[in-house]
């Protein structure tokens, strides 16, 4: 699967609300492209996922103008205004919400499973807003992917939660060794830093992007959240120990419980 954005554009001249952009990605080469000003990198994701039509130039799916294709087959991740949870949730109430709207099970006990296999069970009540951003970038994608059909990720600025670019840029190598095609809109202080940075051998890549030789070494997905005989057996054990409590040092707010939060923007979730 290759995604390439071929000097696709919105608005003309040196005020463009999206000046003219190019990059491909496929299954064993991660894009990277770099905009700026505020709004910027939320119109390129917009157009590189599929959602928005640019003024000019073309966005292609292993060489085909396919709108509807590009849509199903990748997701938004952490784009402003559009996929961007709300950084007073915690990470089991985002992961409680995603679960749902990819039609998983969203109960506690489905919820601890899918952080168990992320090695995020220590920040099940950590703020999103406080996560590393590696650890960020890593709960959003995993996440994303759980949704039938997405098979490539659009991810949007991750470098504005601060952090080491190198953290997060282990992320997105791990997610390509597995076969995932991320193309990531950054910044160009971001995509120099990346320059500098050693890029893995992910193995060869067919016209298509199809990946030719798999890495055995790639960290696994999370486990499938299907078999329910196996939720049902942790199930009450996880409702009976879901006594969280805000643990950080500001007093002045009660985080709500896991069930009861707001939907992330742009979700379906009323």
């Amino acid at each position: 699967m290759r995604l390439e954005l071929d000097h696709v554009a919105i608005g003309d001249g040196p005020g463009a609300a999206l000046p003219a952009i190019s990059v491909v990605a496929d299954r064993r080469s991660p894009g990277f492209v770099a905009v700026e000003t505020e709004g910027a990198p939320t119109l390129a994701s917009l157009v590189a996922a599929g959602r928005m039509s640019p003024d000019r130039g073309r966005v292609t799916l292993d060489g085909r103008d396919d709108d509807a294709a590009v849509r199903a087959s990748f997701a938004l991740v952490d784009t402003p205004s559009v996929a961007e949870p709300f950084g007073s949730l915690t990470v089991a109430q985002v992961t409680r919400e995603e679960l749902a709207l990819a039609g998983h099970r969203g109960d506690a006990a489905s919820t601890a499973l899918v952080l168990d296999e992320l090695g995020l069970t220590e920040h099940r009540r950590t703020r999103l807003s406080a996560l590393p951003t590696e650890l960020r970038v890593r709960l959003l994608c995993e996440l994303a992917l759980l949704r039938p059909g997405v098979a490539g990720l659009v991810l949007t600025s991750p470098e504005r939660h601060g952090g080491d670019v190198a953290a997060w840029l282990a992320v997105v190598h791990d997610l390509v060794r597995r076969d995932v095609v991320v193309l990531t809109i950054t910044s160009f202080a971001a995509v120099t830093a990346l320059s500098a940075l050693p890029v893995p051998d992910f193995g060869e890549a067919d016209a298509r992007g199809e990946a030719v030789d798999a890495d055995d070494d790639a960290a696994p997905a999370p486990a499938a959240l299907g078999d329910d005989t196996a939720a049902d057996a942790t199930d009450t054990a996880a409702d009976a120990t879901d006594t969280d409590t805000d643990t950080d040092t500001d007093t002045d707010t009660t985080l709500p419980d896991d069930a009861d939060v707001a939907p992330t923007p742009g979700s379906d979730r009323p």
